[in-house]
C-alpha cells in the first residue's frame, strides 16, 4: 500500500491506478470500473504523462480505514480486482507504468506533482514496456509417491531388525534429498531455456505449500519480459518444456500474456539488471 500527503482525513481522496502517455478511449474509460465506493475513472494531466484516477470517499480510504480494510481477506480481494481493473483501463492504447495498488493522494495537485518529479523514470520505463507483456512461470516439484507405511516392529526390534529400520529410514532421506536435488537442477534448467524468449526475467519469492495448495514445494516463481514479437516463440517453448517429459521431477504451470506488473516499478531504477530480486 502506498500513501502520500499524510495528514487529517478529508473528502476528496484520488486512488491512482496507472500512467500512460496515450489517455484511454473515453467510452472505454466510462465503461470501466475501478472500486465499487468511488466515482467514474478520469484521466488527470501530469507533464506530457496521463494518471488514470478515481475519487474514492476518505471514510473508506484515509490511512486508517484502508488499513483495516486489507486485513480483510474478502476486501482486500475486492481492492487487487478493483486496481486491475483500473490498471486495464488505462492500458487501453499503449504501455503503462501500473502503481501499486492503493496509491492514495489528497487531491489533483499532489498526485500530478508525484507524477511530473518522477517523468524521466516513468518514460524511461514507458519505453522499455512497449510493445512487451508479462508471463508468469511457476515451477513446483512433482508429486512424491506416498512412503511405505512405518514398520513399528522393526523400529522397536532388537540386532539386525533395528538396523535394518533405521538402513532404511536413511535410504529415504537420501532419496528424499535427491529427489529435491534433481528437481532443483530441472526448475534452473526450465529457467534457462525461457530466458532464452525473454529479454528481462525476475525471481519473485516461491510461495508457500499454504498458498498453492500441494504438497510438493514451490521451486521457481519466475516474471519474464518478452516481446509481443516473440510472443509465440515463449508460447511454443513453454508447451514443450511441458510436454515432451525432458523435465520428469518437476512440474511447470504458466499464465500470461499480462500487463507488465513485475517490470514497471517506478520506485525501482528501469535500468536494473535482468534477475532484479523482488518480494512476492
Amino acid at each position: 500500500m502506498s500513501t502520500t500527503a499524510a495528514g487529517p482525513a478529508a473528502p476528496g481522496i484520488v486512488c491512482a491506478f496507472a500512467v500512460t502517455r496515450t489517455p484511454p478511449d473515453p467510452a472505454a474509460l466510462a465503461a470501466a470500473r475501478g472500486h465499487e465506493e468511488g466515482g467514474p475513472l478520469r484521466v488527470l494531466g501530469a507533464g506530457d504523462l496521463c494518471l488514470v484516477v478515481q475519487d474514492v470517499p476518505a471514510a473508506l480510504f484515509d490511512q486508517e480505514a484502508l488499513t483495516e480494510r486489507l486485513n480483510r481477506p474478502d476486501d482486500l480481494e475486492r481492492c487487487a480486482r478493483a486496481h486491475h481493473r483500473g490498471v486495464e483501463a488505462a492500458a487501453g492504447r499503449g504501455p503503462v507504468v501500473p502503481l501499486p495498488m492503493a496509491t492514495l493522494y489528497r487531491g489533483d495537485l499532489p498526485a500530478a506533482r508525484a507524477v511530473a518529479a518522477r517523468q524521466t523514470v516513468l518514460d524511461t520505463l514507458l519505453d522499455r514496456l512497449r510493445d512487451r507483456t508479462e508471463w508468469a512461470v511457476k515451477v513446483h516439484a512433482a508429486e512424491a509417491p506416498p512412503e511405505p507405511a512405518t514398520d513399528t516392529g522393526a523400529r522397536t526390534g532388537s540386532g539386525g531388525g533395528g538396523r535394518a529400520y533405521l538402513s532404511r529410514v536413511s535410504a529415504r532421506r537420501r532419496d528424499r534429498q535427491g529427489a529435491h536435488d534433481s528437481a532443483l537442477a530441472e526448475a534452473e534448467a526450465v529457467d534457462a531455456e525461457l530466458r532464452r524468449y525473454a529479454v528481462a526475467a525476475t525471481r519473485h519469492r516461491p510461495q508457500s505449500e499454504r498458498l498453492t495448495g500441494r504438497r510438493a514445494p514451490q521451486l521457481l516463481n519466475v516474471a519474464y519480459l518478452v516481446e509481443d514479437t516473440r510472443r509465440t516463440a515463449f508460447a511454443e517453448a513453454l508447451a514443450r518444456l511441458t510436454a515432451d517429459g525432458r523435465h520428469p521431477a518437476v512440474r511447470v504451470d504458466a499464465s500470461g500474456p499480462w500487463i507488465p506488473y513485475s517490470f514497471a516499478r517506478w520506485d525501482a531504477d528501469p535500468q536494473a539488471g535482468p534477475d532484479q530480486e523482488v518480494p512476492a
